[in-house]
């Protein structure tokens, strides 16, 4: 571990540390790459400092407790990650959840928060690659733990290593360790003590190889003369019996990962309220029911009997797991096909599936889950299985409960598909054919290729349509869905505040309030905008951002993405005439005497105040001091106070100049607009006041030199030309102060204001129905998938339309609460009612010539409780041989209520079509009758 180091204690203020820490953490995660090291922080002295940053932006708490006792708000002492150590303090403990006990800093932010406060140990961690495309980045915090065993001499010993590591550095370090000849040595992956490959990919990565965390990997000694293995060396492994018992042994000891987050990519920033349960659960953990049960040895449960209420154990976090399998094992159709002898379409040589590894074993587990009796089942035979296919499942991590649902049902379809050798079919384009013709063409070609009980059972159909928007050619095709993941309604769109300026004297300014595409670009936002304001067409919209009363920067680029815009971030736009080709902007700076000074001749006494204003000014005409002083009466007109219209002289303003940036971008002496709100008094404004008022304004020539424009207003004066912008400063006396209502150029209102959810908000609560809808809605592609058009031959950003064409027997619909980006994890808690019966998508089928209603009614669903990553998943699932649900929280099974059912924790939801020909239908079992009937709806 890495020495404590000292500190050089910062001389910035909390709120100081706090800005500089966010605009370094955000221009690292734009930088973040594969190979980048974060670091580990303890969670507590993180939560410290946030308190001790933030207590600008507390409300006051003086009411509530004594400040001296309210240690939060104290400067942190020196970093400390002893907590994060194993007692060993060779390595960190293996049970750390991030969230709870630890923060993931990009290098640069550690660095900073290093040199302030100190301290240590220093944990540093890699970014790697992780997904099937290797697209998403992750921090490996816990590397592979192996353990290596020596043939046939006998030995061990643990390393670390990275999954990125080749399998070529694995068997270096073997050597090394050991102290062998490279030449001499071969290494096997020896997974659950079975040699399953001999490792010679020495380019070949450990992920690849699929080596999993906690394994053996042999290490296996050959002849010195030969190279060959020692004579009576067999390659089943089958030694004198000292290794075999050796392994045995290590085996059988208490591990000291069994919870370890193995494999641990970066989960959240949330901490767990839930944690201590499963954990609890997992240490409990029996292997009396880990012994595999022969196939066929477990019977069918019969009508009547209590099966299908056997709870799942928690291994350590596997709640993401066992609430996604009992809703499909609760599925009649699979409930059904699984209990039955369904061998005999398991595909064996596919390539694309598991061997028919994975529909054994999710079959075994559902006759398990079915028997009669109420014993948990561990499933720990299932999710070794699940980690060797799917090694983003491994370890002891949390997981989205539906990534893991998206892996099983597409796994399951390829260990069953009944299509052996799949043809290959090229898909035709609708060339004005009738959609049914081509829908029933697609799904007749898609069937010839994917045909098993999960096509069966969970696969629909939807139109798909794209137009080109410069030759209006429309693209129709068909493609098949296995659920549906509805945006809830925040996800999609976003509210933004802007206050439009019109600098001509026409009218005040006013704040907008547009809703503009989450995703979108400042385009979006400036065509939103000129919507809501009325732009002419000889107008157009200047966007700006204000910071400090300034200018920032210019938001000219229509291609901006409005996600670099912050919720507390303030825009200003403008009303300028569309530009000629010479034209410049003027920027009016406000400026008010400081409170602290006297009120003299110092010109480090005004302080910016106010919001800019701004105008555009042609190049291509002669400017003198007086048009300038003009263009500024103009702007201010509309605030001039009424009763001021019979003073002629208003004087005791004093201005002032700063230089100019070329760039336009200023710090400290950049121009800034202000958004106001309220409408404009028309008999305020009056040319006279405007040629009678006198103000004091200064301007900054091209050589940085002060121009009094107040004197000589007939002077020409001479535009810079390195910039875009001519600055000109005002200050506001007191005096001045009173004639004009500037209270319009205060208070910037900002992007976003958060507060109190109102009394509308809570009492009409997001519909599903309104999700299917936004997830149906036209909208265009964004730039990065433009489409081809065959007609155009380019791509275009053309629009596209999803519409419901074919839907199957059991719906699944996926709410995204969940948004993901490099380094950060965000969940909705947003409520959205679903229809718990009488799901009606009728009308949203763009297929008319299907006759009768699509009726649907739910059946089960999953729920997230807590934050990203170290929350907690239940399922509610009801019965229908009973007519009742049951909460599923892993091995605890109880019942509740059908008002219970809705929650905001809400996740997934399996619907299953309603029709009355199975009106006698049990989640296990097809019924030849009962009592328990299940409505048809007409």
């Amino acid at each position: 571990m890495a020495e404590v180091s000292m500190c050089r204690r910062s001389s910035l203020s909390p709120d100081e540390e706090r800005i500089l820490i966010k605009d370094i953490a955000l221009a690292a995660e734009a930088k973040s790459k594969e190979g980048d090291t974060f670091f580990l922080i303890t969670q507590r002295w993180w939560q410290h400092w946030i308190d001790y940053v933030n207590q600008e932006q507390q409300p006051d708490v003086s009411e509530h407790c004594d400040l001296a006792d309210s240690s939060s708000f104290k400067r942190p002492a020196g970093i400390d990650n002893s907590d994060l150590i194993s007692d060993d303090a060779i390595e960190i403990q293996d049970t750390l959840l991030e969230g709870r006990d630890y923060v993931l800093l990009p290098q640069q932010v550690w660095n900073q928060l290093h040199t302030w406060y100190g301290g240590g140990p220093t944990l540093p961690r890699r970014v790697i690659t992780s997904g099937p495309s290797h697209t998403e980045m992750a921090v490996e915090v816990y590397p592979l733990r192996l353990q290596l065993l020596v043939v046939p001499k006998g030995g061990r010993s643990t390393i670390r290593i990275s999954k990125k590591e080749t399998i070529g550095e694995l068997h270096r370090r073997a050597c090394e360790i050991f102290d062998l000849s490279p030449e001499q040595v071969c290494i096997w992956d020896f997974y659950g003590r079975k040699q399953h490959a001999l490792m010679t990919d020495i380019d070949k990565t450990l992920d690849d190889a699929n080596i999993q965390m906690d394994q053996d990997i042999l290490v296996e000694i050959l002849s010195p003369d030969n190279g060959t293995r020692p004579s009576g060396y067999t390659s089943s492994v089958r030694y004198d019996g000292s290794l075999e018992k050796e392994a045995a042994s290590v085996l059988v000891e208490p591990s000291k990962s069994s919870l370890s987050i193995a494999g641990g990519l970066s989960a959240s920033k949330g901490a767990s309220r839930s944690y201590n349960t499963e954990l609890a659960q997992s240490q409990s953990l029996t292997s009396v029911r880990e012994l595999d049960t022969t196939y066929g040895t477990i019977g069918v449960s019969t009508r009547g009997s209590s099966g299908g209420l056997t709870g799942l154990q928690n291994l350590g976090n596997t709640c993401f797991m066992n609430s996604a399998i009992q809703c499909l094992v609760h599925t009649p159709e699979f409930a059904r096909y699984f209990r039955e002898d369904y061998h005999q379409e398991i595909n064996w040589e596919n390539t694309l599936g598991m061997r028919g590894e994975l529909a054994l074993a999710f079959g075994e587990l559902l006759r398990k889950l079915w028997a009669p009796g109420r014993t948990p089942v561990a499933p720990r035979p299932f999710k070794t299985k699940l980690a060797r296919f799917a090694p983003q499942f491994s370890g002891y991590n949390q997981h989205d409960s539906q990534e893991l649902l998206a892996f099983l049902l597409d796994g399951l379809h390829e260990d069953l598909n009944r299509v052996k050798q799949k043809p290959y079919i090229k898909s035709k384009d609708a060339d004005g054919r009738p959609d049914e013709e081509v829908a029933d063409e697609y799904w007749a070609n898609h069937i010839a290729r994917n045909d098993s009980i999960i096509v069966d059972v969970c696969q629909g159909q939807y139109k798909s349509t794209l137009v080109c928007p410069i030759c209006n050619k429309v693209s129709v095709t068909f493609d098949p869905f296995m659920y549906l993941s509805l945006p809830l309604q925040s996800t999609t769109t976003r509210t933004m505040t802007v206050t439009v300026f019109t600098c001509n004297g026409s009218a005040l300014p006013s704040a907008y309030t547009v809703t503009v595409p989450k995703q979108g670009r400042c385009r979006d936002l400036i065509q939103a905008l000129s919507n809501a304001s009325s732009v002419k067409h000889s107008e157009r919209l200047l966007l700006v951002e204000i910071q400090n009363h300034m200018i920032q920067r210019f938001l000219e680029d229509p291609l901006i993405l409005l996600s670099t815009i912050k919720d507390d971030d303030h825009l200003a736009a403008y009303k300028v005439q569309k530009s000629a080709k010479n034209t410049k902007y003027l920027q009016l700076i406000h400026r008010r005497k400081d409170q602290g000074t006297s009120d003299g001749q110092i010109t480090s006494g005004w302080l910016p105040y106010g919001t800019p204003l701004l105008s555009s000014i042609s190049c291509d005409d002669e400017i003198t001091r007086g048009n300038i002083q003009n263009m500024v009466h103009t702007m201010l007109s509309p605030m001039l106070r009424t009763e001021s219209l019979d003073h002629t002289d208003i004087s005791g303003a004093r201005s002032a100049i700063a230089a100019s940036n070329p760039s336009g971008n200023l710090r400290g002496e950049a121009c800034t607009d202000s958004a106001i709100s309220n409408s404009m008094n028309n008999d305020i404004t009056s040319s006279k006041p405007v040629k009678s008022l006198k103000l004091s304004l200064q301007l900054v020539d091209e050589s940085n030199a002060c121009i009094d424009l107040s004197v000589g207003e007939e002077k020409a004066i001479t535009l810079p030309s390195a910039s875009t912008s001519i600055l000109v400063y005002a200050d506001w006396s007191q005096k001045l102060l009173d004639k004009y209502h500037t209270h319009y150029l205060e208070n910037l209102p900002e992007v976003f204001k958060y507060g109190p959810v109102t009394k509308k908000a809570r009492t009409e609560p997001l519909s599903l129905y309104t999700c299917l809808e936004a997830f149906l809605r036209e909208e265009p592609l964004v730039p990065e998938d433009m489409w081809y058009c065959p007609q155009c031959k380019e791509r275009r950003q053309a629009s596209k339309k999803l519409d419901l064409w074919r839907l199957p027997e059991v719906l699944v619909i996926h709410l995204k609460r969940f948004s993901y980006s490099r380094s950060m994890k965000h969940k909705l808690e947003t409520f959205v009612n679903f229809p718990i019966h009488d799901f009606d998508l009728t009308n949203y089928i763009a297929h008319k010539s299907n006759s009768g209603h699509q009726l649907y009614e739910l059946y089960a669903l999953t729920n997230h409780y807590g934050s990203m990553g170290s929350g907690h998943y239940t399922a509610h699932i009801k019965l229908l041989d009973e007519n009742r649900w049951y909460s599923f929280d892993d091995s605890h099974i109880s019942p509740i209520n059908e008002e219970d059912v809705k929650s905001a924790a809400a996740y997934v939801l399996f619907y299953r079509r309603v029709k009355s020909e199975d009106s006698f239908v049990s989640n296990g079992v097809l019924s030849c009758g009962g009592d328990n009937k299940v409505a048809s709806h007409k």
